[in-house]
């Protein structure tokens, strides 16, 4: 345990003096009231188990030249994360990769922000508008690139629509990859093909196996479930009822044996929500 803490604080330190700093933009309301601040702070969520280091509140600025220098920078935080959170270590680089453009993308660049994650609801951070499937979306931003893995692997564990995901095996990455698209983390169809693409052309696989043969991998216990009824309402779509509840379009399809994503107002649909802790 100690040595993993030593380890987090001692990368964050290398990673920290590559950085410059720079004024952060965000509001109270992640919509309206946007407001300039000089010192702020970041919400993301600490695994007490993993710990990170404190970034402070100035912006750490990254300058990433190929793909080969992200990898390098990058592969020690992937793998501690995957030990932390069981996410194999070739998907989250893979991502890493394809959702930032290796560091170099205009997001990326702007909110350390590696994953392409949007605010969503209780989002309370920093934040950067952003056009991306729509005009001006809200992304969060994060003060250093090692707040924004830790949030990724956050968003993964504590969604019921990625539970699946953590029944597949450590390095089984063309499920992890075929999972995500399932699970509706991109609308991408070629989404998993690029992740596969890229975990064999860099080797990536090679950061799952260190980690497997170094032990100490988190296990992630199954997710328990309630079950709900959901009435169609004029505007409802598949997708949309799928964010509603966090659960993936294919399985509402498949709670509901449907042949078609056609739905008609008033239709009683099963979904899924994630059991209330006692």
């Amino acid at each position: 345990m100690i040595k993993r803490i030593i380890a987090f604080i001692i990368f964050g330190a290398l990673l920290t003096s590559c950085g410059a700093k720079k004024k952060s933009v965000y509001g109270d309301d992640l919509r309206t009231n946007h407001k300039t601040h000089e010192n702020t702070t970041v919400s993301v969520e600490s695994n007490e188990e993993n710990p990170l280091p404190d970034f402070g509140d100035k912006f750490i600025k990254f300058n990433i030249s190929s793909v080969e220098e992200y990898i390098n920078t990058f592969a020690d935080l992937a793998q501690s994360e995957m030990r932390a959170y069981g996410i194999p270590a070739s998907i989250t680089l893979a991502q890493g990769i394809l959702e930032s453009g290796s560091g170099k993308g205009e997001l990326a660049r702007k909110t350390n922000n590696h994953f392409g994650i949007k605010c969503h609801k209780g989002w309370v951070g920093e934040y950067e508008l952003h056009d991306d499937d729509e005009a001006g979306e809200c992304f969060r931003k994060y003060v250093h690139p090692m707040l924004s893995f830790r949030d990724h692997s956050e968003f993964l564990s504590s969604r019921s629509r990625y539970a699946f995901l953590f029944e597949f095996k450590n390095d089984d990455y063309k499920r992890w990859a075929k999972g995500l698209r399932e699970a509706g983390y991109a609308t991408d169809k070629r989404y998993p093909q690029k992740l596969i693409a890229l975990i064999e052309r860099y080797q990536l696989y090679k950061y799952d196996n260190k980690t497997i043969d170094s032990g100490d991998i988190v296990q992630i216990a199954p997710k328990t479930y309630d079950y709900t009824t959901h009435v169609v309402e004029k505007g409802d779509t598949l997708y949309s009822i799928s964010r509603k509840y966090y659960i993936s379009v294919p399985e509402i399809m498949k709670l509901n044996k449907m042949t078609s994503s056609l739905l008609s107002i008033g239709q009683e649909l099963r979904v899924k929500t994630e059991k209330a802790k006692k």
